[in-house]
């Protein structure tokens, strides 16, 4: 991708999507949502935290639009937003992996 981008490109908001990824936590909370849907009671099992860390965590992820949520009766479930997050995850680990 080779476009002029100072015109086309957002700096500030590709600045908060990286640091979205930049938080270990977040990224196992990502990881988890990859071909799962969870609630937070799960997540917060899964990865050994405090419901209100998970939560936390994930209304930042939110936020930016990294993940989404739908209600069932008191649970909230998370998964993630859409297959660009699912893509951005695969080819930063696919390149941290590359010999």
């Amino acid at each position: 991708m080779n476009i002029n981008k100072e015109e086309l490109i957002n700096f500030d908001d590709l600045s908060l999507l990286f640091k979205m990824f930049s938080d270990p936590t977040r990224l196992k909370i990502l990881n988890q949502l990859f071909d799962n849907e969870l609630c937070v009671s799960k997540l917060a099992q899964n990865l050994k935290m405090t419901h209100s860390a998970i939560s936390h965590q994930l209304s930042l992820l939110k936020i930016n639009r990294l993940v989404k949520s739908r209600k069932d009766g008191k649970e909230v479930y998370y998964s993630l937003n859409d297959q660009h997050v699912a893509a951005i995850f695969e080819i930063a680990y696919e390149h941290i992996n590359h010999d």
